[in-house]
This record gives structure tokens, sequence and C-alpha cells, in this order.
């Protein structure tokens, strides 16, 4: 996405690309050698046609904004992100129902924020990481279980706001990691000692170095989108197009 326009007046979004003077191509029956007839288009000409003596404005997206309910390779998905013009900010919805149709934009006057719906670690992965790495000799069931009760322990005490992000780490816009803080670590190590002694403690307090910074101990966060709509005022919603200033674009003729 290169640029994004606003139409003042009438709150429509086009996101300006490389692909909006790209060609369509339709099959024509009969015409060999040549089947297919080229339709020229430009999408942006047809915006400002539509909107024809609106003012405009261009809109900056904001960093890191964008968030999603359906992972990120997901080409049919809902996405949100943020937008400002340097006064206001805006939410940016963007969505198509079918892979064949091309992006919508809707602009929401409001703002969302991301709901943490569970805190949890990664119980399964734990498990088989540890049957994989401390196997001579295997540990028994009975530390395995323990090590994960102490675990969910750790996590009970931990305020993920004091937690740092592990970027890109998930497929999953609302999926989000984080690595365990040094209270915590330090917490989980000290009681280990209970449950393991000698060489098996210190298998186990290896394990959590390895794992602790990119690997099964990283905390799994689940978010929700909250989409908070704000209220148009009446004077908002009148078309007053001349007492607005705005960005003119050229239409071609």
């Amino acid at each position: 996405m290169n640029q994004l326009i606003r139409c003042i007046p009438c709150n429509e979004i086009f996101a300006r690309t490389p692909y909006d003077q790209w060609p369509e191509y339709e099959y024509v029956s009969g015409s060999a050698p040549e089947p297919y007839r080229t339709v020229k288009k430009d999408e942006f000409q047809v915006f400002l046609k539509h909107h024809r003596n609106h003012p405009m404005e261009d809109l900056e997206i904001l960093e890191d904004s964008f968030v999603s309910e359906k992972p990120y390779s997901e080409p049919t998905k809902v996405s949100y992100f943020k937008a400002t013009n340097g006064k206001d900010k805006f939410v940016i919805k963007r969505f198509r129902k079918r892979i064949d149709e091309p992006l919508s934009y809707q602009l929401i006057q409001g703002d969302y924020s991301l709901k943490l719906l569970r805190f949890e670690i990664q119980p399964e992965e734990i498990i088989k990481q540890l049957k994989r790495e401390l196997d001579n000799p295997p540990l028994p069931e009975h530390q395995l279980e323990a090590f994960l009760k102490l675990y969910q322990q750790v996590l009970k005490t931990i305020d993920i706001k004091n937690l740092e992000r592990i970027p890109e780490d998930s497929t999953h816009p609302l999926e989000i990691y984080y690595k365990m803080d040094e209270v915590s670590l330090a917490y989980l190590l000290r009681n280990c000692r209970v449950i393991f002694k000698g060489q098996e403690y210190n298998e186990i307090e290896a394990f959590i170095h390895r794992q602790r910074e990119d690997g099964v101990l990283l905390l799994k966060a689940i978010y929700q989108i909250q989409i908070v709509e704000a209220a148009q005022s009446k004077k908002e919603t009148l078309p007053i197009l001349h007492a607005i200033e705005g960005k003119k674009y050229v239409e071609k003729k």
C-alpha cells in the first residue's frame, strides 16, 4: 500500500497502489489466435470522478497497528489498522469476501483495543521438548507433570505488562508471545530444586535458559479485537463541502 486517500465529506477511502492501472483481460469466444481482449482501467480516476470537486487528504498509516482475527496467510480476512491525517486518528477496515475481489476499505470513526482473553503456557510443546532433550535417562512422568504444575504457578504471579514481547513469532495477529521476566525466572529455578536433584537440576536449568528466549517456555497471550465507534455529531454529518479545506487531485479528462 503506497498511498491512502480520504474523501473528507464522504469519509470514503482509496488505497492507491502501482496496480491501479494494470489492465484486465477478458476471454472472447471465437477470436483466435487472440482469445483475450485487453481492458484498460484506472481505479484511481474512477474514484476521483465519483468524488469530483470533493476535498481530499492523505492519511499516514500508523506503524504496527495492523490487527486481524484470522492468520496472516488468510487472503479473505477482515483486518484493521490505524491512520492519521496529522491531527485526527482513524480506524480503517480492510476486507474482501472472495479471493478474486479487490480489497475494500472502510473508515471507522473511533478506535480499537485488544482485550486479553487468555494468558497461558504451552504444556504439550514443553513436554515434547523435555522428552526430546532430557532423554538420557528420560525424566519420569511425575517430574514432567510437577514441572508443568510449577510453571503454571509461576504464570499466576506474572503481570503481562512487565514482559518483553517477542516480535513476529506467531502466524496469527491475535496470538502474541512473551519472554519470562528475570524475577519469574529466578522463582522458577529456585522451586525446580525441589523437583530435580543433582545432574537432573543442572539439565533442567540449562533447558530453561535455552527455551526461555525463543522456545517452548515462551508465554502465549490470546487477544480479542474490540472496536468502539465514536458518535458523530449532527454538525459533522452535514455536507459542508465549502467549509472544508483539503488536498486537490487532478482528474484526467
